[in-house]
């Protein structure tokens, strides 16, 4: 008999964590290859963690809600020595012998909160301290409000804002309401994902004598988080500029079924909307960047974020990668795929991540603009309005005339810090400039 522990998968680039959603075997069950074990979560997608083995689960090491680092031990599956253990960076073998070692226990081996030196920060808060300044001393001293004292987010946020006023607090308030008002209230042993929280301020009362009261999941709690990180961190300017899309409509008219056809897939707007801003960043390369501490960080890649609604209502972000390498054809296949997966919960944590622009059709809910918030770490986020007939005047030969145009404004929110209004402003309108001089004749 021999000891396989399955271990806390890597799910992506800047993911060093991830929350135990379920256990969907318990211990004594018969797990087959390739079988779900548990489910887990990181920012905005659940995953399963498939069995590397078949065997018998032994032992499970951290309950539902615990917040796991990568690469830790989560559960023991015990096996046969025959078994054939499947390739997998999620599992490490021990015999045994070893494991007779270690003393048993089914409980995780949790490091004391209150040691600062053994504190473990997330990379979203060690990246705030750094822009900050605050030294580890600092950093040491605030109040943390989440699992076992951990500092999050809002706990950095809410020191920032009271370092040079009061001490430190706890960054989630209790509302100032009537007594009869329901509190608000983070305890420090509450599953994981409990934990999330909006910030709250203090504000008038609410009369919720005849209200219907909906509390957010767990999606839309992170969501509201990461928008008023952004706007707490970026200093968010936006410009506009209004498009004459009319060739790219009556080209994608013609062409759409033929295309289709060829390529068994449908094309819609948003690819050809973003091979012009691939152009564009191509030639604004200052747009397509980051910003840590008082370092700009230049992405030779242009990894496309695109916004996407949920069937719930939610949104979320799949990253379409290297997008430069991607031909018109290419960039269909990868939009409908993560627009498909994304609607059907089959993302992977890896396909939200790693973005370094993003594009936001409001235009699809009939919206002519919009000016979207910052996905972080990211600098700057387009947004596409509906397309609608105008007249518009046009330019010819003998004169100008007035003419029905199939016309579209486009909007880019951008971090001042970094992208100032003439970049900005110039690299919206060279979008625009592409999508106007599509080429009516194009071939499929």
């Amino acid at each position: 008999m021999a000891s396989i522990e399955l271990i806390m998968p890597k799910l992506g680039e800047s993911v060093m964590e991830a929350t135990i959603l379920s256990w969907e075997k318990k211990v004594g069950d018969t797990i087959e290859l390739d079988e779900n074990v548990l489910t887990i979560a990181t920012d905005k997608v659940d995953t399963e963690v498939p069995s590397p083995i078949a065997g018998t689960l032994e032992a499970i090491l951290f309950e539902v809600g615990a917040v796991v680092k990568i690469g830790t031990p989560i559960a023991r599956i015990s096996t046969s020595g025959s078994s054939t253990v499947k390739d997998s960076p999620a599992i490490a073998q021990t015999v045994a012998q070893e494991q007779k070692a270690v003393a048993p226990t089914n409980q995780p081996q949790v490091s004391n909160s209150n040691n600062q030196d053994d504190r473990f920060y997330s990379p979203l808060v060690k990246s705030i301290a750094k822009t900050e300044q605050i030294s580890n001393q600092e950093l040491q001293n605030i109040n943390g409000t989440g699992q076992n004292g951990r500092v999050t987010k809002y706990d950095i946020l809410s020191y920032v804002d009271n370092r040079n006023s009061q001490p430190v607090a706890p960054a989630v308030e209790k509302l100032t309401a009537e007594k009869s008002t329901p509190q608000v209230q983070v305890q420090a042993n509450q599953p994981a994902q409990n934990t999330v929280q909006v910030q709250q301020y203090n504000v008038p009362a609410i009369d919720k004598s005849n209200a219907e009261i909906i509390e957010m999941d767990r999606m839309r709690r992170l969501i509201a988080d990461h928008m008023v990180m952004s706007k707490h961190v970026s200093p968010h300017v936006a410009s506009f500029v209004e498009v004459d899309v009319t060739n790219i409509v009556q080209w994608r008219e013609k062409n759409k079924n033929a295309y289709e056809k060829k390529y068994g897939e449908k094309i819609t707007f948003t690819p050809i909307f973003m091979e012009a801003t691939i152009k564009a960043l191509q030639d604004f390369p200052m747009i397509n960047v980051s910003v840590e501490g008082t370092n700009i960080i230049r992405h030779k890649s242009f990894n496309l974020g695109m916004a996407t609604a949920l069937p719930t209502g939610n949104l979320i972000v799949p990253v379409i990668k290297a997008s430069e390498n991607l031909n018109l054809n290419g960039l269909t296949k990868a939009v409908n795929d993560l627009a498909n997966r994304a609607r059907n919960n089959k993302l992977k944590p890896d396909d939200i991540q790693g973005g370094t622009f993003t594009l936001t059709n409001v235009g699809s809910f009939g919206s002519v603009m919009g000016l979207p918030i910052i996905n972080q770490p990211q600098a700057a986020i387009m947004a596409i309005g509906s397309i609608k007939k105008k007249p518009a005047v046009l330019e010819t030969p003998s004169g100008d005339v007035i003419a029905i145009r199939q016309m579209m404004f486009l909007s880019l929110s951008y971090d001042h810090r970094v992208i100032d209004g003439a970049l900005g402003s110039s690299f919206l309108r060279r979008v625009g400039d592409y999508m106007e001089s599509f080429d009516l004749n194009r071939t499929i």
